[in-house]
């Protein structure tokens, strides 16, 4: 298996070399070069497995035993996935008139991140150990990839990771869960700003081709392949639990299953959309935030940045720059990589970009979407306690709003992605007249000391963010170097 980019700058890279980029040298997103099949037959064969079992299936057909052997790719993922609190890592919970959420928020900072960042970290450190080396990682989050990062990272050797969010605008335990780890491998920056805003200086770093080599630059974010990767997992698995293939016959269609997925950067969608490719047949449903940029664009061919990010609710999606679409694009218009390179590059530029005709409709023909503003987050939470006494958190409230406003074909199965808990959304609960227990490891948080640096909001914060953060990564490194500890 080989990758290349979805600009085409790019093409016949390894696993390893992606899992260490990042961004492509092009300014593209890496994707396999093929996208392979997966017939009935092997479906089949793989739905008694755990969810473990079905990660390390999965991963092996995208990372070559040459560079993982299988007994090692194995003891990878089920350490990655041993500290999860429920038995199978994820749950399936089934609720009144056909309500299926899958639980993805059982790993140690409660969100689905977790799953993908464990794995990935895994292999960082894998090849690190392997090759007597180090890398920096540097990654910017809307709420809970950072605290999944540091969690997955912390007091690893080989690996320092810089983590930025935006103040104000996530809740208190996720960033609790960030500036409460006092390791000398884990930096946070608090900034003035919103996630987009976060993501302008980091662009520019990566971009940076003797700063990435000379420090090992990597990000841990969505734009990462191996967290897309990991992704794929937990949409076969739905599928497999969920569509009723095991009890069809072996010469029928496969039946349909409908993945209702809350988005803000599209690597869920990225994901589910590359499942598609190999033969599941999902129907896939995006649904956001007032910051609705993947529904304008789904239903309008209108890939525009709205002027500001609007906080809402739902903080981790609050997105106004979903960067895996580029990765849909590129699977839609059938690696046609110069289309995606215009589109990119023309939306990064300008902030606006229309579908041509015919993209959007390969678009609006592959993928639905709906947006919900905040009243709606509340009203669907509060209707699904009263109906099942079971709680959302407000990204999973996006999702099931679906399953309240839009009727569907009952011979069609259901699934919505349960993100995060709600124990790290009290406000919003409250707000929704619920009350929710609070884990003991959550409500300790507010005990533990903290540490971070702040990025203040300057008339030239792009460039004094750019600045500040890369004095950081040179001087970590430096302390690297002579061995010492860099805070003292």
């Amino acid at each position: 298996m080989k990758y290349c980019s979805t600009r085409g700058g790019v093409h016949g890279w390894d696993f390893r070399d992606v899992l260490f980029s990042g961004y492509a040298p092009d300014g593209g997103m890496f994707m396999p070069e093929t996208i392979p099949t997966l017939t009935p037959e092997a479906l089949r064969c793989w739905s008694g497995l755990s969810y473990p079992k079905l990660v390390v299936e999965v991963a092996s057909i995208f990372i070559p035993s040459q560079l993982i052997p299988r007994e090692d790719l194995n003891v990878l993922v089920h350490s990655a996935l041993s500290g999860f609190a429920v038995p199978d890592v994820i749950r399936i919970v089934q609720l009144k008139d056909g309500l299926s959420i899958l639980e993805l928020f059982h790993g140690d900072t409660l969100a689905f991140k977790d799953l993908a960042m464990t794995c990935t970290v895994r292999f960082l450190n894998y090849f690190l150990q392997r090759e007597k080396r180090r890398a920096t990682v540097l990654v910017g989050t809307s709420g809970d990839t950072g605290g999944s990062a540091i969690q997955s990272a912390k007091g690893l050797c080989g690996v320092d990771v810089v983590v930025v969010y935006p103040r104000g605008r996530i809740t208190p335990v996720q960033e609790k869960q960030m500036i409460t780890c006092l390791e000398d491998n884990i930096h946070v920056f608090a900034a003035d700003g919103s996630s987009d805003d976060i993501d302008q200086p980091l662009r520019h770093l990566f971009a940076d081709q003797e700063l990435v080599n000379s420090y090992g630059l990597m990000s841990l974010n969505s734009v990462n392949w191996s967290r897309i990767l990991i992704q794929l997992a937990h949409f076969i698995y739905a599928y497999l639990q969920l569509s009723g293939m095991v009890q069809d016959e072996a010469h029928q269609p496969l039946p349909e299953l409908e993945v209702v997925v809350p988005t803000g950067g599209a690597g869920n969608i990225a994901a589910g959309f590359i499942v598609k490719k190999m033969g599941l047949p999902l129907k896939l449903v995006a649904m956001v935030n007032a910051n609705d940029i993947v529904h304008r664009t789904v239903t309008s061919g209108d890939f525009t940045m709205a002027r500001n990010v609007t906080q809402t609710l739902a903080p981790a999606i609050d997105i106004q720059d979903p960067y895996n679409m580029e990765r849909v694009f590129w699977l839609l218009l059938e690696r046609d990589s110069a289309a995606v390179k215009n589109i990119m590059e023309e939306f990064q530029q300008l902030h606006h970009y229309t579908l041509l005709e015919n993209q959007h409709k390969l678009l609006s023909h592959t993928l639905s979407s709906g947006t919900v503003n905040d009243e709606g987050i509340l009203a669907t939470t509060r209707r699904c306690w009263e109906e099942n006494q079971y709680v959302l958190c407000p990204h999973t409230a996006v999702a099931v709003w679906h399953h309240y406003h839009c009727p569907h074909d009952p011979a069609v199965k259901r699934c919505y992605l349960a993100t995060a808990s709600p124990a790290k959304f009290q406000a919003t609960l409250r707000r929704a007249g619920l009350n929710f227990d609070l884990p003991d490891a959550i409500e300790a948080l507010d005990k533990l000391p903290s540490r971070f640096q702040n990025l203040e909001r300057t008339s030239d914060w792009c460039k004094d963010w750019e600045q500040r953060l890369r004095m950081t990564i040179e001087s970590v490194s430096s302390a690297r170097k002579n061995r010492v500890a860099f805070y003292r």
